[in-house]
């Protein structure tokens, strides 16, 4: 018979079995993350090159990458760019339209409904590439699609209107994932509370104002989270203007493969790719604090009122 385990034995291989489990996963997270991202920190202070004597022997230059990029008015512009472009395109496009198409078709079923999905499925799951040129031969000057339809032949849409251009390409082709997060979110609307605001004389921004957003605010905030990381590193807008013209429409993405590519500068790419990931840092930090303080407002407000916090 074997001996009885002490629970100090029996505590100690559960640990070990749980850290066998995790192993696998942090090693994942320790090559695939936090290696590249420790090795970037170490280019960009170096003077790698594509090319050159520098690439054969870099040398270390210190913090010299980090403040030419921060003093760059390029880097500043391109910086700005990428906030307009998220702004316009994730926070008031995607969550917006994605929104609204989940509001709309909630109570909606058919063909319609089933027609609308599929179509804004289908701008999401084509690849970013294939989308991208497509949108090209939308907005093509010469023989583009929108330019036949609306009777403008000779209207250059990617050179005259480049952000926008880019903004509304971005819109039409994440939205379906911000739809697909709110009609989920929706379900947990009771139409039981709905209906007494209806009832009540409260018009439809009312419901949306004092019912639904209260609701589903956790989930607005967690899509808002996701689509601006993504959209703050997305590439594809460099198939339709490749960042022009005249730098109008180089967001950061564009502007670091510039630099580190076309230039061959690694050194300097590798340190505007840092700025990047503490600016994306930043962001999540803050999306974060806005979801912990409105969970600790609910929390109150529940204790308040004589209940249990959910």
């Amino acid at each position: 018979m074997a001996p009885p385990t002490s629970p100090g034995d029996a505590a100690g291989i559960g640990t070990g079995r749980a850290v066998a489990f995790v192993l696998p996963a942090l090693a994942l997270v320790a090559v695939f993350l936090v290696f590249p991202a420790l090795w970037t920190v170490y280019l960009g202070l170096t003077d790698y090159r594509l090319t050159g004597l520098a690439a054969a022997h870099p040398r270390l230059v210190g913090p010299a990458n980090y403040t030419s990029a921060l003093t760059d008015p390029r880097f500043l512009t391109s910086l700005w760019l990428t906030v307009l472009y998220v702004g316009g395109s994730a926070v008031l496009g995607q969550a917006g339209l994605g929104f609204t198409l989940a509001w709309i078709l909630r109570a909606r079923a058919g063909p319609v409904r089933r027609l609308v999905e599929g179509a804004v499925l289908l701008s999401w799951i084509l690849p970013a590439t294939v989308v991208g040129f497509l949108w090209f031969a939308l907005l093509d000057r010469d023989d583009g699609t929108l330019n036949a339809l609306l009777h403008t032949p000779g209207l250059a849409w990617l050179l005259d209107h480049p952000l926008l251009s880019i903004i509304v390409f971005n819109v039409w082709r994440g939205t379906a994932f911000s739809m697909m997060l709110y009609s989920a979110a929706l379900e947990s609307v009771p139409p039981s509370h709905l209906e007494t605001a209806r009832l009540a004389g409260a018009g439809t921004l009312q419901q949306l104002r004092d019912v639904v957003l209260p609701r589903i605010r956790r989930h607005v905030l967690t899509n808002l989270l996701l689509i601006s990381l993504w959209t703050f590193n997305d590439f594809t807008p460099f198939v339709l203007t490749g960042g022009g013209p005249e730098g109008r429409s180089e967001i950061l993405p564009i502007y670091v493969y510039r630099v580190a590519l076309r230039d061959g500068q690694l050194g300097a790419g590798a340190a505007i790719s840092f700025l990047i990931l503490l600016v994306n840092l930043l962001l999540a930090l803050a999306y974060l604090r806005l979801l912990r303080g409105r969970r600790g407002q609910a929390t109150t407000s529940t204790t308040a009122a004589g209940g249990h916090p959910a």
